[in-house]
């Protein structure tokens, strides 16, 4: 009894040392947890944790760790594992990050797939790696135009028109188009086109339905088989914290985060889809983007956005190359 009593503790010794010395790992990123971003780590962590490879991965929403655009630096740092963001918002470091939010770069889901797994994002990659971070899920999210005017689908059509771009390269792009640029944020859109001082707005496909923006516009442009906006967001991960890893540790990182990059493509494709219906049944119009009005956009872009982009990056010209020959 006494021989029985001592190995069941031994048993249970084994067991609390074993969960002990299991891995955590801390997520951070601005997203609710009902929020697409979200549910790709998530999805990251619930393989992880069915894997049974003793590590234990804890997301932070809704910025509960750091701030949405301050995430980058303590990834690069080792003071965080992980995160999903859009790279963009480490442009300030990276200057090479702000071709990931660019106009006319990705023209739909599809294009921004291979553009993951070309040239391009392998030159991003190492730049990345020059940080200490590396990628575990890529994904773009798109988006579109909308105005309480008219229809945009083409340059000519924001002329004149007050508009609300989502970031600096997309103003630029704008202005040439003869647009005047008020800068707020998504949130404040809403209240700005009620009262008059906003006529257009170019945003994700999630913040147009989120902020229910079809109470407030004439027509939609919404991402389709062409569009403008698209928006580089992956999962990330501090490369040493990755390299430190045990083999099956980082094969059950590599296995969920490829389930995640599927999941995180087709829901992508779904929130345009949404966006499509929920504008339609408000009543409003709907336009599509054809292929030669993107390529106007395209043509507006290289003399505003791109040339502003080289003329600041030493080696902006080679990078936009890059990106420009994924077809």
């Amino acid at each position: 009894m006494k021989i029985k009593a001592l190995f069941s503790a031994a048993i249970g010794a084994a067991f609390l040392s074993s969960a002990a010395t299991a891995t955590e790992l801390r997520v951070s990123h601005q997203f609710s947890s009902t929020d697409v971003r979200h549910k790709v780590a998530q999805m990251v962590a619930d393989h992880v944790k069915e894997a049974n490879v003793g590590l234990d991965i804890k997301i932070f929403p809704s910025q509960a760790l750091f701030k949405a655009r301050e995430q980058y630096k303590p990834l690069s740092r080792g003071q965080l594992d992980m995160t999903v963001l859009p790279l963009s918002y480490a442009g300030g470091q990276q200057p090479a990050y702000n071709l990931t939010l660019m106009p006319g770069l990705v023209k739909n889901h599809d294009h921004a797939a291979r553009l993951n797994y070309s040239p391009f994002m392998q030159e991003i990659e190492k730049i990345m790696a020059s940080d200490d971070v590396m990628v575990l899920v890529h994904g773009y999210l798109a988006g579109g135009f909308a105005s309480t005017e008219k229809c945009i689908t083409k340059p000519a059509d924001v002329a004149g028109q007050q508009t609300r771009a989502a970031g600096k390269a997309f103003e630029q792009m704008l202005v040439g188009a003869g647009a005047s640029i008020a800068s707020m944020a998504s949130s404040e859109v809403y209240n700005a086109m009620q009262s008059g001082v906003l006529q257009a707005v170019n945003t994700s496909s999630s913040s147009f339905v989120s902020f229910r923006l079809y109470e407030q516009v004439k027509c939609y442009t919404p991402a389709g088989a062409n569009a403008l906006w698209f928006m580089y967001q992956p999962m990330l991960m501090n490369k040493s914290t990755f390299d430190g890893l045990t083999a099956a540790q980082q094969k059950a990182l590599r296995d969920g985060a490829k389930k995640a990059e599927a999941f995180y493509l087709s829901e992508a494709k779904k929130a345009d889809a949404e966006s499509v219906r929920v504008f339609k049944e408000a009543g409003v119009e709907v336009a599509d983007m054809s292929t030669a009005d993107f390529n106007e956009w395209q043509s507006l872009a290289k003399t505003t956005s791109y040339k502003e982009f080289v003329a600041n990056y030493p080696d902006g010209q080679r990078l936009l190359d890059l990106a420009l020959a994924v077809e």
